[in-house]
Formats: C-alpha cells, sequence, structure tokens
C-alpha cells in the first residue's frame, strides 16, 4: 500500500505542460526528479538519453532533439545537432523550464530572462524588447513564446500566419502553448485564446471554452486539459490525435507531439494516441510511475519517479506560471478523519488556517492562490479527529519563496461569469493609506462598495453576492470591479448572468 501511494503522489506532480511545440513550462525546484523514457522515431538517436539518466524534472522533444531539465537547474539536450539546438549557450545553470521548437530549444531563467539557441533564420531565438520578467516559455516550429509575469505574452519568429500577433486584449494569460503556425494561451478564468493559421480548424476551441487549466499544441492539433481531469483536442485529425482514448478522466498533464497527443494520469501512467508509424504512442512497459510528459515530431517523452516507499511526504512548490503554491501530500495511517492546511509568514507561527472545509487526510493537494509576491510562507497540515480535536499530522513544514514586490492589483474575480455569488481576490501593498474596492456598471454608477478592512495586506478575498447597496439584486449584465489604492487604479471586467 505505501508503494501503491507513492507513486500516486509523484504521478501528480506531472504539471509540467511539455510538447513538441509546447508550452515548455515547468515546476523545477521543489519537484521530485526521475529518470527519462523516450520512444519512437530514434534515427538520430534522440531516444537514447546520454550519460546519467537521473534528476530529471521535466522534458520537451522537437524534431529530431530532446530536452530534459534536471533538478539542479542544468539543461541536457541531445542529438541532432545541425543548427546547433543542442548546445546550450553560456553558463548551463539555474534553469526551471526547458522547450523545444522545431530546430531550436529555449530554457527560461530563474532570474525571469529566456535563452534561446539553434536554428534562428526566423530570428526565433532573438528574445525581443526586455529580456526579464518571464515566468513560462513555449517553442512553436520556427517561432518562440513568453509569458510575463504581468499576464502577458510576447512572442517572436516567423510570423507569416499571424502566429507571433497576440490578440488583444493580451492580459491575464497564465501559460502559453506553440504549435507549427499557431499559438494559444491560457487566460487566468480557464478560457482559452489561439491565433495563427486556422486551416485545420486549430483555433477553434470548443465549447464551452471554460474550466481550461492547461494547454497544449501539436503540429495542426490543440490540446486543452480541464479542471474535471478531462481532455479536450480540436484541429488536424486526420490521425486521430483528437480522438480522445476512453475512459477520458484523470489527467493531471496534456503534451501535443507532431501528429500525435499525450496525457499523464494521476496514477503515473501515460495515455498516446494519435499517428502510430514510429512507434511513438506504445508507452514502454511499464506504464506506470510517471510523473511528466513531453511530445516531439515523432517520438515522445516521459519522466519517472523514483519507485522508493515513504511514509509521509508534504511539497509545497512554487507554480510560477501565476504565483501560487502547490501542496501535495501523502500521509498513511494519518489519524483523522479530514486534513486541514495552515500557513504561516514565519515557521514559529502563528498559522492561520486555510480550508475550513477537512480536505482527504491520506493523499490529496490544494492550490493556494492567496500567496502574494515577496512574501515567505510556512505550511502546517493538521488532522481532524472524530472528537473534532486537531493534531498535527506531520512534522513537516515545507517553505515557499514567492518571488516579485507586493503591489496592488485586483487578483481575480471567480466564477466569471458569475450567476448569483462571486468571489474578488486582490492584494494590498504594505503600508497603503486609503484603499476603496467597488463594482460598477458599465456607465460608470457605483453599483456597491466593498471596502477592505482596516490594516488588511497582501492577499485579501472579499464576495459579493450580486446585490446593489440598496439591497437588491442587479440584473444580468457587464460589471466592473474596481480597486483603488492610494490614487492608483485597477479594474477588472466580470459579467453577471441570472
Amino acid at each position: 500500500m505505501k508503494r501503491v501511494l507513492m507513486k500516486r503522489v509523484l504521478a501528480v506532480f506531472g504539471l509540467v505542460f511539455l510538447g513538441m511545440f509546447v508550452l515548455g513550462t515547468g515546476v523545477a525546484h521543489g519537484q521530485v526528479p526521475g529518470s527519462i523514457v523516450v520512444w519512437g522515431e530514434n534515427g538520430h538517436d534522440q531516444c537514447g538519453v546520454p550519460g546519467a539518466n537521473a534528476d530529471f524534472v521535466a522534458v520537451s522533444g522537437g524534431r529530431y532533439h530532446s530536452l530534459g531539465l534536471r533538478s539542479d537547474g542544468t539543461i541536457l539536450a541531445w542529438l541532432f545537432n545541425w543548427d546547433g539546438q543542442c548546445e546550450v549557450p553560456g553558463t548551463n545553470g539555474d534553469f526551471t523550464a526547458v522547450a523545444a521548437g522545431f530546430i531550436h530549444s529555449l530554457g527560461l531563467k530563474s532570474d525571469g530572462t529566456i535563452v534561446a539557441w539553434g536554428d534562428n533564420a526566423q530570428g526565433q531565438c532573438d528574445v525581443p524588447g526586455t529580456n526579464g520578467d518571464f515566468t513560462a516559455v513555449a517553442g512553436g516550429m520556427h517561432h518562440s513564446l513568453g509569458l510575463k509575469s504581468d499576464g502577458t505574452i510576447v512572442a517572436w519568429g516567423w510570423n507569416t500566419q499571424g502566429q507571433c500577433d497576440v490578440p488583444d486584449p493580451n492580459a491575464d494569460f497564465i501559460a502559453v502553448a506553440g504549435g507549427k503556425l499557431h499559438s494559444l494561451g491560457l487566460k487566468l478564468g480557464g478560457t482559452i485564446v489561439a491565433w495563427g493559421y486556422v486551416g485545420h480548424g486549430q483555433c477553434d476551441v470548443p465549447e464551452p471554452n471554460t474550466g481550461f487549466i492547461a494547454v497544449a499544441a501539436g503540429e495542426n492539433h490543440s490540446l486543452g486539459l480541464k479542471s474535471d481531469g478531462t481532455i479536450l483536442a480540436w484541429g488536424n485529425n486526420l490521425d486521430n490525435q483528437c480522438d480522445v482514448p476512453d475512459p477520458n478522466t484523470g489527467f493531471s498533464a496534456v503534451a501535443g507531439g507532431g501528429s500525435h497527443s499525450l496525457g499523464l494520469k494521476s496514477d503515473g501512467t501515460i495515455v498516446v494516441w494519435g499517428r502510430n508509424d514510429e512507434y511513438q504512442c506504445d508507452v514502454p512497459a511499464p506504464n506506470e510511475d510517471f510523473i511528466a510528459v513531453g511530445g516531439g515530431s515523432f517520438h515522445s517523452l516521459g519522466v519517472k519517479g523514483p519507485d522508493t516507499p515513504v511514509e509521509t511526504a508534504f511539497y509545497a512548490t512554487l507554480v510560477p506560471e501565476d504565483n501560487t503554491v502547490l501542496l501535495r501530500w501523502v500521509l498513511p495511517g494519518c489519524p483523522g478523519v479530514g486534513l486541514r492546511i495552515y500557513r504561516s509568514l514565519s515557521a514559529d507561527g502563528p498559522y492561520s488556517c486555510l480550508t475550513p472545509n477537512p480536505l482527504d487526510p491520506v493523499l490529496g493537494s490544494y492550490v493556494d492562490e492567496t500567496a502574494w509576491p515577496g512574501g515567505t510562507f510556512w505550511y502546517e497540515l493538521r488532522a481532524l479527529l472524530a472528537s473534532e480535536e486537531e493534531v498535527l499530522a506531520t512534522d513537516i513544514h515545507p517553505s515557499v519563496v514567492v518571488p516579485g514586490t507586493l503591489v496592488f492589483g485586483i487578483r481575480y474575480v471567480m466564477p466569471n461569469p458569475a450567476t448569483a455569488r462571486t468571489t474578488i481576490g486582490y492584494t494590498l501593498p504594505n503600508g497603503w493609506r486609503s484603499a476603496r474596492l467597488s463594482v460598477h456598471d458599465v456607465t460608470g454608477r457605483l453599483v456597491q462598495q466593498l471596502d477592505p478592512a482596516t490594516g488588511a495586506q497582501g492577499f485579501v478575498a472579499v464576495d459579493w453576492d450580486g446585490r446593489a447597496s440598496s439591497g437588491e439584486q442587479v440584473a444580468s449584465g457587464v460589471y466592473f470591479v474596481r480597486l483603488e489604492v492610494d490614487g492608483a487604479m485597477a479594474t477588472q471586467r466580470m459579467v453577471l448572468l441570472r
């Protein structure tokens, strides 16, 4: 039983959505490292991992080359090197994410800069503007994409079909992916935006376009992972790369190859479908213990975690795409009937409860969306006993540093659209003097005043029940949430559907 639990907890770390033309974004530090398994076309030895095959946390595949990111921040690139796509420039270290284009490669550094190398005939290795403040990176066929910490996407390189022209509004993105001639971005609210070549329908996101948590791209098809663990695929389906095999459930990561698709299940298995002429869909046995997945043109990649049982595990990992904190735990023999998560700004406490409703006490996960830039956060697990008393579930107290500087701003409005009640998450800087949170209609008329509590700072969440100051329910329509702090203002659009 211990071994099974460990396999499951390792599998859920596969939230690195990588692939051939895919979003090469991944959480490098804090993950459980493993070894790489590669299968499919091997004409240039892209399936043979050179050197010590250990300590990898992410993978990505190009046309004839492969990339692996190690837990120490170094990148291993191997085989077909005609254009130097396997020669990592400068100091090979301090990388946090990796992505492969067709014949070029990209890596994201912990300082927010992007390094690109290999074929540069279309300028796909020339990062435009200020090279900094990036949180994610992706490689297309001959173009590249980077996601900035302010939620904007920068794209450069080959632009014959507008694949580098990010549609307005270029804001609120949390993930990015690149295909042959198209690009995709995932918005904070769970919608996908696609642009570029539309000849195969790869930019026509199926309805309902909501509830997505990850995005990936193949050559001429696109994929999205839903929060319920299902995958949607659309675009070119000549090789059935858009037909997700049954049962379409339990997925935790998604990737796109040339004309094949890959999904990582929460049980550590990989499912591959689509073109299989080079056996890129035949996952080598034993198909288990995988923690990450990626796709090349005609080959596939996975990272296997160590098959070592543990008694107790509690991980806290920064997700750089949106500066949230991913918590995972396995607690065999936990004495409680439920579990609560507590957080502190100091290792010594005090700790505040994040989850008043108890969670799974044995194996589970939680995303802390309320951590703010510039803060260091410690976490604690407490078991809720049948007597309603609480005891420490483990002595492990992981901590995470969220980079950046805390500034005021609206973090999210969820759900959006809303049918009644919605939650507004926003941040307040230290030492603010005056703050005002309000809801307005499209004419600018004040609908409801939601002032923050005196002395509040960091992340604050406020519920709005869809009522005006008079107490009456407001009508369906478009509204604007406005946050004013010391003379500066931020707004976010929301829709109310009755």
